[in-house]
């Protein structure tokens, strides 16, 4: 990629933000429409969990190839292909006629997506090269999931309240469009000195692990744990994973490079990428369920309601990023685990929807908690990689996100769906609540605890031995006349 000025250089962050917006706007508006939806297509509960969990998962398979691919052919034309294949898919979904063909349609549009963020953090790498620069890049990166966090429940509020849900997947189509022309006239083609070879084995093994972990985990309380069909996706899921980890260790250019995760700030920031966003899946879908279904708030009441966390994540995002460039990612992982663990505790412990005030603590606490954790996990992520690599590492994290994201709906519905039979009644909702939050509070508690221990000195040093693994293999190839 060639140098560019520094305001180019902003140009091309903000154009790549603008992806990541359309992509996080859909899904927080997706949030608030989902009592509208399950009313007019007359979905259940589970019905509900595959319109968000159907585009996370094609979303979560792809992220790698999309990665891998875009080192191959070029960063700047796979992210122009997933801004058209997103918008085109936007523009189906608004047209579905059924639960089955929405969907479909959002399965579409997750092959986009999968072509944007992974891609963008790539371009967004290889822009800024100095640390510090890019670490205040990648907390405006994080910044823009708090300003779709926080102009999404309420635009999808507007949106859904005045003219429909439908209509929430027509906003996509001029942003991705305005992309499109911005990205061909200002963002630069790159690609990877060494892009890594096409794995059709692996991308299939992951599709197989993931989708049938979630479908078992989905459908189970219809069915019942112990049901045939249930035991057998589960035995699929575990088979296709010992599968996937025995093929990938013997390939020389792996769909997922196992040697990644010798590094315990990269294992650890994936982890945390799966326990804070399963949070965040489960947080929004419990919260419109009951906002909605419970208090019987309108779509726009219920997006009001949700500002103040989504206020919190839109002010502490960028504040993480900038903490991480000048002193590192620890306290902002061990602030962001203390907040979100807090806000479980208390919605599980001191049944804070009984008032608004401990409602509004609980929300501003998740909001915080939330807020910081982004931009720790992809500066971590990406930090430490060899960066003709880049597109590969940051689809590893993005992967983590929506794994994250679709356990967290796929579990927290599971649990609402056992225990309050579709929210049946106020009382069996709040107490199978209970049990939701007390997961997201035990996901806190997960970030907290990793990020003291993936960020001390062990952690460090783990990932200098694990740099030296690449700078030996990239030595390894080189031509003998070519090593110093």
């Amino acid at each position: 990629m060639p140098d560019l000025s520094r305001r180019r250089r902003l140009l091309v962050l903000a154009i790549c933000c603008m992806s990541l917006l359309i992509v996080s706007l859909d899904n927080t508006v997706l949030n608030v429409a989902l009592p509208s939806m399950q009313r007019e297509l007359g979905a259940s509960v589970s019905g509900m969990q595959w319109t968000i969990d159907a585009y996370t998962l094609v979303l979560a398979s792809l992220l790698m190839l999309a990665g891998s691919t875009a080192d191959r052919l070029g960063r700047r034309r796979i992210f122009l292909v997933g801004l058209v294949v997103f918008a085109f898919g936007s523009l189906l979904c608004s047209l579905a006629p059924s639960l089955a063909w929405l969907v479909g349609f959002r399965m579409v549009q997750a092959v986009g997506g999968s072509m944007l963020n992974p891609v963008a953090m790539s371009i967004i790498t290889n822009t800024f090269t100095d640390p510090r620069e890019r670490a205040r890049a990648i907390g405006v990166w994080g910044g823009v999931v708090g300003i779709s966090m926080a102009a999404g429940p309420v635009i999808g509020g507007l949106l859904v309240q005045s003219v429909g849900w439908r209509s929430i997947f027509w906003i996509n189509v001029p942003i991705g469009a305005l992309a499109v022309f911005l990205t061909l006239r200002y963002v630069p083609e790159s690609r990877a000195p060494r892009p890594r070879r096409v794995d059709p084995v692996g991308q299939l093994l992951v599709i197989a692990v993931l989708g049938s972990l979630m479908y078992a985990i989905i459908e189970a309380p219809s069915v019942g744990w112990a049901s045939p069909r249930i035991l057998s996706f589960v035995v699929m899921a575990l088979v296709s994973l010992a599968a996937l980890i025995g093929y990938e260790r013997r390939r020389t250019e792996p769909l997922i490079d196992l040697r990644f995760f010798h590094s315990a700030p990269f294992s650890g920031a994936t982890v945390v990428a799966v326990c804070a966003f399963a949070s965040l899946g489960g947080f929004l879908f419990v919260n419109t369920l009951y906002l909605q279904n419970i208090r019987g708030l309108s779509a726009l009441e219920a997006g009001l309601y949700l500002l103040p966390m989504a206020g919190m994540t839109l002010v502490c995002a960028p504040l993480s990023g900038r903490l991480v460039g000048s002193i590192g990612p620890r306290l902002p992982l061990l602030l962001a685990g203390t907040a979100m663990g807090a806000s479980g505790l208390l919605f599980a412990a001191f049944d804070a929807q009984s008032t608004d005030a401990l409602l509004s603590t609980g929300y501003v606490l998740f909001g915080i908690g939330f807020g910081l954790v982004n931009a720790p996990i992809t500066n971590t992520a990406v930090s430490g990689m060899p960066r003709a690599q880049a597109g590969v590492a940051a689809a590893v994290a993005s992967t983590s996100r929506q794994v994250g994201q679709s356990l967290g709906v796929a579990v927290i519905g599971a649990v609402l769906a056992g225990g309050a039979h579709a929210a049946a009644t106020a009382d069996q909702f709040l107490a199978a609540g209970r049990t939701a939050w007390w997961i997201i509070a035990g996901c806190g508690a997960a970030v907290l605890l990793l990020g003291a221990v993936t960020t001390g000195r062990w952690a460090r040093e783990t990932a200098r031995h694990t740099a030296a693994l690449f700078e030996d293999d990239h030595a390894g190839r080189q031509p003998a006349d070519a090593r110093p």
